[in-house]
């Protein structure tokens, strides 16, 4: 389960601030963030089990990301990988909204999809099944609808939007602070965490937004900056089972 908190618009020359934790089994194979090599346009981390990605852009300024839906009970043998979509978005040549409308979510497990480029930031989750422009403003993806009002969401919008009011753009001590806010554990009250279907412990090991919960937690952590001019500033932090960092990059990309 994971998290990604996006500005669209709110920082002058900066069109995009993202932040964003994933959640996997430690297990899981993957890649950490570099261009790929059978689309070398493309960079983000890669998913080697299924050759999808949670967080990848493109060098013409196109950018996913994807989450799951948290609707226990529902996984069908057969369905698509969710990380597919962002790879077949920044493979192709469509615009945002038609992507999103030619997708056939009874293809996947429940997802929630952010997909966009210089000119738009669009969302469609599967429950829902229709493209919503983003209009300027911040906003907070889980596992649940779009800025669903549960203790980690809350408390990373309100956060990003005081880095962001701080420092508004891309600048060493935003990426610095965004990573602190990335790496909060902080456990919420029971009173506060939501009823998912997952039982009171899976809610508490999940709530943080930094996930520690032994063979499962939060492998990886992304600043991401699209800039109005083109190009982005891209970090990536990742962490092994006990939650230290394993490793680290950083990349500029042009346009």
């Amino acid at each position: 389960m994971c998290i990604v908190l996006i500005a669209w618009r709110t920082c002058p020359g900066v069109s995009l601030v993202l932040a964003a934790n994933r959640d996997e089994y430690h297990e899981r194979p993957t890649r950490a963030a570099g261009f790929w090599e059978d689309a070398p346009a493309i960079y983000g981390g890669r998913d080697l089990q299924q050759g999808g990605s949670w967080l990848a852009l493109d060098r013409s300024g196109r950018v996913a990301a994807v989450t799951n839906l948290r609707e226990p009970g529902t996984a069908r043998a057969g369905a698509r990988s969710r990380g597919l979509l962002v790879g077949d978005y920044l493979r192709g040549e469509l615009a945002p909204a038609e992507y999103l409308r030619r997708i056939a979510p009874r293809d996947y497990d429940g997802f929630n999809l952010l997909v966009g480029d210089h000119e738009g930031l669009w969302f469609m989750n599967s429950r829902r099944a229709e493209p919503v422009a983003l209009a300027a403003g911040v906003y907070g993806i889980s596992n649940g609808e779009l800025d669903c009002p549960w203790p980690k969401v809350a408390r990373g919008k309100a956060e990003l939007e005081r880095i962001l009011s701080r420092r508004p753009g891309h600048d060493p001590e935003s990426v610095t602070e965004m990573f602190s806010l990335l790496a909060e554990r902080t456990l919420p009250a029971d009173t506060e965490l939501p009823d998912t279907g997952i039982g009171l412990e899976w809610e508490r090991l999940l709530a943080p937004l930094f996930v520690q919960a032994g063979a499962y937690g939060t492998r990886s952590s992304t600043a991401l900056f699209m800039h109005t001019g083109g190009g982005f500033g891209f970090y990536e932090r990742t962490f092994d089972r006990q939650g230290n960092q394993a490793g680290a990059t950083r990349q500029s990309i042009t346009p």
